[in-house]
């Protein structure tokens, strides 16, 4: 009943009454829920967005590009580069039918040494060389050889003896130098038939004898006008004993003038007299034999190509005649490989003295012609890499007045006499390959091929090898020991015997090796051992070489 008053009586207020009564009702309980809050709670504020941090765009530079002018000024490079010079104290030998194969690798890079030995067919050896100077303003070197050696046929004898001294003296911008040497090679005629014929060793003795001095100046720097040259004389006093002597005179005076960076020209004069004269021979013989020569060059090196073209008008004796000399190369594929081709002639000068080097075995002239070469060839070298080097060459020669040897079959054949051929071509074929790796090891081959054709006077190239092999190896194994080989290998050459009868010869091989090894600092054992597989081949006609033989003994350097 009480609660339907109230609402009876409420319903019966004013509005405008009940709507303040409304809102004071609100605010009362409102208060009251705000007093009764915790207030152990503390107090936390809801952030309802993030905020991110941006910044402001940056403003960018333009640059408009500019091409750089181009330096069309030309740069003059000066260089200096100092004159490298190589003094070795040893010298080549030149290959003999008989001659032991010298050790002469072992030399370099040593002033003075001496070296001895003994080998079996007794073989002494003795070998010496001697510098003095500083190398800076003087050089001065000596040297010297000997061996010997006796074979199992009779008169199966040889000796050599050279003697040479030379003189070098350095100028600020030249150097002036000077050689002096003596030789004496004896050889003995063997080559008979020993069951017909008995001959004393003084009656078959070829001893050779030769004086020769020679002097000449050279620029070792390009000088201010930019010009080379080397001009020398050399004089030659050469006999062979009781039977003839040849006198000779060599002038050569090349020049050579640089117009710029790739085009040279170049001059040289060369004047070759000789005077030949027999001893005890019926007929004394006497002649001159004389070759003069010019020999103007213009050299082109370029970027992509080198070219040297020149002609060469050269008098042999009464003969006037020009020689071609136009060659080139051409690199490929980054320099990797090279063409080469050429059309060149020279003159080979025919004397006794030069002769005898290839033929110890002639018998005494009564002529002399030169002969002319002229080739025409084509080939390619190649640099695999660092190591690997191979070239190959193919080549038609032509050649006049080719001097080819002849066994003199109208008498007892041991002797050889000379036969100019006229006009004989040659297709020749070259190839070479080597192998170096630093200074420990040196591996190199080659081979040359040569097919005669077109004979007018002789049926064949009398004594001249058709095909010739040559290998060697050098091998620094290690610090003290040097090991070393060579190879030389030929097929027949062609020979007349006694009534005409053409034959060859089976030609041979043969095979040797060596070793040096070091004892203490500047002393070392050595020995070389020649003709291993034992092949007594003839390289000559009816001249046997030696078996297997040795040579050993000791190396002093100081």
């Amino acid at each position: 009943m009480r609660t339907q008053y109230i609402k009876y009586k409420f319903q019966k207020t004013n509005p405008k009454f009940q709507f303040w009564i409304l809102g004071f009702a609100f605010c009362f309980f409102s208060v009251a829920a705000f007093a009764q809050k915790d207030s152990t709670k503390k107090a936390v504020i809801d952030i309802t967005s993030s905020y991110k941090p941006v910044l402001r765009n940056a403003v960018k530079i333009n640059f408009s590009a500019t091409n750089l002018n181009a330096d069309t000024s030309k740069q003059v490079l000066l260089y200096n580069i100092p004159s490298q010079n190589l003094f070795y104290t040893y010298q080549p030998i030149s290959l003999k039918p008989l001659a032991l194969d010298h050790d002469t690798i072992l030399d370099l890079g040593n002033r003075n040494y001496v070296k001895l030995g003994y080998g079996n067919y007794s073989t002494p050896y003795f070998k010496a060389g001697l510098s003095f100077g500083d190398a800076k303003t003087l050089l001065v070197n000596v040297y010297g050889d000997y061996i010997a050696s006796q074979g199992d046929i009779k008169n199966q004898n040889y000796s050599e003896a050279n003697e040479k001294a030379t003189i070098s003296y350095f100028t600020p911008g030249n150097e002036i130098y000077g050689t002096v040497g003596a030789y004496q090679h004896t050889y003995y005629l063997y080559g008979y038939d020993h069951t017909i014929y008995n001959y004393s060793a003084d009656q078959v003795r070829q001893q050779f004898q030769n004086y020769s001095a020679k002097m000449g100046f050279r620029n070792k720097d390009v000088n201010n006008w930019g010009l080379n040259y080397n001009p020398n004389v050399q004089v030659s006093y050469f006999t062979n004993l009781n039977k003839l002597t040849e006198q000779t005179v060599v002038a050569d005076l090349p020049f050579e003038k640089a117009i710029n960076d790739k085009f040279a020209i170049k001059l040289g004069f060369n004047a070759d007299v000789t005077a030949y004269s027999t001893l005890n021979f019926t007929p004394e013989t006497t002649f001159n034999n004389n070759i003069y020569q010019i020999a103007p060059e213009v050299v082109y090196t370029g970027s992509i190509f080198t070219l040297h073209v020149g002609l060469t008008p050269a008098w042999n004796n009464n003969e006037t005649n020009v020689l071609p000399n136009i060659y080139g190369e051409l690199p490929l594929k980054n320099k990797m490989f090279t063409i080469q081709a050429g059309f060149v002639g020279k003159y080979d000068k025919n004397t006794y003295q030069n002769l005898s080097a290839i033929n110890p075995y002639l018998a005494t002239f009564t002529a002399e012609k030169n002969t002319k070469e002229v080739q025409l060839y084509g080939g390619i070298k190649a640099s695999i890499d660092k190591h690997f080097v191979l070239s190959a060459k193919a080549g038609l020669v032509n050649f006049n007045d080719l001097a080819l040897y002849i066994n003199d079959t109208a008498t007892d054949s041991k002797a050889f006499l000379i036969s100019n051929e006229r006009s004989v071509q040659d297709m020749r074929i070259h190839g070479e390959a080597s192998y170096i790796s630093e200074d420990k090891l040196t591996i190199t081959a080659g081979f040359t091929s040569n097919n005669y054709a077109g004979f007018k006077d002789n049926k064949k190239a009398w004594g001249l090898d058709p095909f010739e092999l040559n290998a060697s190896l050098r091998w620094q194994a290690f610090k003290r020991l040097l090991l070393k080989s060579d190879l030389v290998a030929f097929t027949g050459a062609p020979y007349i015997t006694k009534g005409n009868v053409a034959k060859s010869s089976s030609g041979g091989a043969d095979l040797s090796a060596g070793a040096e090894f070091t004892i203490v600092k500047r002393v070392s054992l050595w020995l070389d051992v020649n003709n291993i597989l034992n092949n007594k081949y003839q390289r000559w006609n009816n001249y046997e070489v030696y078996g297997i033989n040795f040579v050993g003994g000791l190396l002093v350097k100081f």
